[in-house]
Formats: structure tokens, C-alpha cells, sequence
């Protein structure tokens, strides 16, 4: 069996998730207009540059739908995946997944954006698998504005995929081959630790650095 990780922003969808439920979220007047679109703007652009405070990202994507009722926050996504993530689910690049799932594979999506946005995309590709970041609840259930444990951003990546094979039971040692699938260089780590990275629809950097290192070149979008 071969283990294969997938991001997910840029990867798998052509767009950032994160950035574009926030963006949602102003569409249907639950965030500020264009002040909150605007910050919401700079944070995806420090995020870019490999310079997102993760911590302080969090808590101001979360702010406008965690303290509403989980239902009404839930219906939300359902109307995003609808109307937003629906026409990112391109057919290459289900069609990859399903290769790897077909194949046996152990599938895995290792994403940087939280929970509550990423567990239906993932769903929707048929990936039962999901590592994201985590975020915090009070006694009530309601969620704080902070994150749980560690992050799977940058290096985080690499210490969560640890903690979830530990919790299956598993090893790297496992498997003969594992791949991963990745658009940018915030996910150098994670490349660089396993036996088949492959740079996805890769921003100009990391196109660069997968060509001096001969690395595959996937791109799903063009």
C-alpha cells in the first residue's frame, strides 16, 4: 500500500478555500464589506509570501460565523459548497484522486485551512481522510477563535501526519511509496520529507525549485 497526500488549496482546487469562504461570508453580509474583504485579501497575500501568522489568521476568519448557531453556520457552508466549491471540482482532478483510491492507496488530504470549511471538500472527493487545522472549543462546544494543537501549516504539516499515523497504528516504514501533491512552497517540508513529491499547479517558486531537483510537474488547471 502507498500512502498519498493531497493539499488541497491550488492542488486540488483551483482556489484557496479559506479565502474564498471568507469571501462568502461578505457576499452574504455576515462580514464587513470591503474592509473585512480587504483584510481578508492581505492575510491570503501574507500567506503567499510563506509570512501568515496562522494563530491571528484564525481568529479573524472564524469571527464572523462562530458565534452564530452551529446550525445557521452549517447551512452556510451547504449553500457555499453549493454555489462556490461545486464548479472547483474539476474532472482531472477527481479523476487523480480516484486513481490513487482505486490503486488501494491510504488517502489523505493535509491542509492548512481549518476544519469546518475543508471536511465537506474532502467528502466530496471521496477522501475519507482529512488533516486540518483543528480548531478549539469551550466546554459548551462553541468554538473559541483559536487552534487545537498543531497546526498543519508549513513544518505542522509534517508533525500532524506523524500524530495521525501514530493514532492508525502506522509508520512512514509502512508504506513503499508515499506520495505528495502540492502547489506551494509553504508545503516545502512535507515535500521534502516524502519519497514522490510532486509540484501541483506549482506557484512560479516552487516550479522553479521542482525543476532544479526533478521533481514531477502537474498541472490540473490550465
Amino acid at each position: 500500500m502507498d500512502l498519498t497526500l493531497f493539499d488541497l488549496d491550488g492542488t486540488l482546487i483551483p482556489q484557496d478555500s479559506d479565502h474564498a469562504f471568507g469571501a462568502y461570508m461578505v457576499e452574504i453580509g455576515w462580514a464587513d464589506g470591503a474592509a473585512w474583504a480587504a483584510r481578508n485579501d492581505e492575510f491570503y497575500a501574507q500567506y503567499q509570501r510563506g509570512e501568515l501568522d496562522l494563530d491571528e489568521y484564525v481568529e479573524f476568519a472564524t469571527s464572523v460565523w462562530r458565534a452564530r448557531p452551529l446550525a445557521e453556520a452549517e447551512a452556510a457552508r451547504a449553500e457555499f459548497m453549493s454555489r462556490i466549491v461545486a464548479p472547483m471540482l474539476r474532472d482531472n482532478a477527481r479523476a487523480l484522486v480516484q486513481r490513487h483510491l482505486d490503486a488501494g492507496d491510504l488517502v489523505v488530504v493535509v491542509t492548512a485551512t481549518n476544519e469546518f470549511v475543508t471536511a465537506p471538500i474532502a467528502q466530496a472527493f471521496g477522501i475519507d481522510h482529512l488533516i486540518a487545522v483543528q480548531l478549539e472549543r469551550d466546554a459548551t462546544g462553541a468554538f473559541t477563535g483559536r487552534v487545537r494543537g498543531t497546526p498543519s501549516f508549513q513544518a505542522g504539516k509534517i508533525v500532524r501526519v506523524n500524530e495521525w499515523l501514530a493514532a492508525q497504528g502506522r509508520r512512514w516504514e509502512d508504506f513503499e511509496r508515499v506520495h505528495f501533491y502540492s502547489d506551494s512552497m509553504n508545503d516545502l517540508p512535507l515535500l521534502e520529507r516524502v519519497s514522490h513529491p510532486v509540484a501541483t499547479n506549482p506557484t512560479a517558486a516552487l516550479e522553479t525549485l521542482a525543476r532544479e531537483r526533478g521533481w514531477p510537474i502537474l498541472k490540473l488547471f490550465e
